[in-house]
This record gives structure tokens, C-alpha cells and sequence, in this order.
């Protein structure tokens, strides 16, 4: 099976924790949309970013619905944690 309806039931109910954590997270917050919007924006950015100077450092993260998904749920951090993963596994 292939595309997001086929994946196996572990992604599912990790992307539901992630989604929930960081619901908890702005729940907190005293403004809680503006505190999600500025996260997503800064992540998209990030990865625009990273991709914009892929020629000179020779890291690239591809756009797809899962690194979306990391850097809109997960702002910049998300990103961060993708580049180094990139770095880290080849």
C-alpha cells in the first residue's frame, strides 16, 4: 500500500502524540493561535531556509508531507532536529 492512508498504525499514533503534545503546549499559552502560527512560520522558514542554502552546505531536506509536517507542527526545532538526522545518517 502506498501513500498516507497505508502507512502502518505506529506512524498514525505517533503523529496523534505529537499533535497532542504540542496542543497541550499551546494550551498553556496565553495566546495560544498566535503562539502556533509564529511555530509554523518559523518552521517552514527554517526548512526554506535549509534548502535555499543546500548548494553551498551540501544538506537538503526534501519537501514532503512528513518533514511538512515536522516544521509546521514542530517549528524550528523540528527542522533542526531533521537537518541533524540528515547530518547524522548520510
Amino acid at each position: 500500500m502506498s501513500g498516507a492512508a497505508g502507512a502502518h498504525p505506529a506512524w498514525w499514533v505517533l503523529g496523534a502524540l505529537i499533535l497532542l503534545a504540542a496542543a497541550v503546549a499551546l494550551a498553556r499559552s496565553p495566546r495560544p493561535l498566535r503562539r502556533a502560527l509564529t511555530g509554523a512560520v518559523c518552521g517552514v522558514g527554517a526548512l526554506g531556509a535549509v534548502n535555499i542554502l543546500a548548494p553551498f552546505t551540501g544538506v537538503a531536506i526534501a519537501l514532503n508531507h512528513i518533514t511538512a509536517f515536522a516544521a509546521v507542527v514542530l517549528g524550528a526545532p523540528g527542522v533542526i532536529t531533521m537537518l541533524l538526522l540528515r547530518l547524522l545518517v548520510g
